[in-house]
């Protein structure tokens, strides 16, 4: 009896171990879709798409706040998804991301903080599950269905709200530019005569940069590193 209990007793801890090794803690919370965990790796948020903070899109800083409601100081377990790859092209981990049962992808879609999106048209475990949460948050108008009335129900896009709950702007005009790359940033973007923004670095067709020397433009105001995180 006592081999019986002694085996049982190890089996019990083996498990403790492995289902507190998938425990993770939140280092920073970046936006309401990208956070960084306590070993130092990135993670996007997998199969939704919330309002862009580096661009002061209208309901980007209530995502925000609500995701940080949700998990800040909690421990988080992360799940991924057979659909969609490990990582995406800025090496950050493709999760979902759950505390308790709940799972916090779709918890931001039921409080309207985001929307679903399916990218590359990969449709993964909690699909339906998102898309019906996005239906019934924008038939009651619920976050930013409510504040951004221009925002559209498009799984195939990352969500776009728009400036201060109005339609998004036209481009602004393209700067005027001399041809060569700018030595502060990585990868290239071209030195300008005028002040640049993060508008203008995704009119480039880029939606990342790295500040590898002074960042004269200031894109990057969490003094990171890393400015202009675009959605991919």
């Amino acid at each position: 009896m006592k081999r019986i209990g002694f085996l049982i007793a190890c089996v019990l801890g083996t498990n403790l171990l492995l289902s507190s090794a998938h425990a993770e803690s939140v280092l920073k919370i970046s936006d309401g879709d990208t956070i960084r965990i306590s070993t130092g790796q990135d993670v996007r948020l997998l199969q939704i798409d919330t309002p862009e903070l580096m661009s002061s899109e209208c309901f980007a800083s209530e995502a925000t706040a609500i995701l940080t409601k949700l998990i800040s100081g909690k421990e988080i377990r992360l799940e991924s998804d057979p659909v969609s790859g490990n990582v995406d092209r800025y090496k950050r981990l493709l999760r979902y991301v759950f505390v308790g049962k709940t799972n916090v992808n779709v918890r931001m879609v039921e409080l309207g903080a985001a929307a679903p999106y399916f990218f590359n048209g990969e449709k993964g475990k909690y699909s339906a599950q998102l898309l019906k949460a996005a239906e019934k948050a924008k038939a009651n108008k619920v976050g930013l269905w409510g504040k951004c009335p221009e925002t559209r129900l498009d799984t195939a896009r990352g969500v776009a709200t728009g400036t201060s709950g109005k339609a998004a702007p036209s481009p602004s005009p393209t700067p005027v530019t001399s041809g060569q790359c700018d030595p502060n940033y990585d990868p290239c973007i071209p030195i300008s005569v005028s002040d640049l923004n993060c508008p203008d670095i995704y009119n480039l067709g880029l939606s990342r940069i790295r500040i590898i020397g002074t960042d004269v433009h200031k894109f990057d105001r969490d003094k990171d590193g890393i400015a202009c995180e675009a959605k991919p």
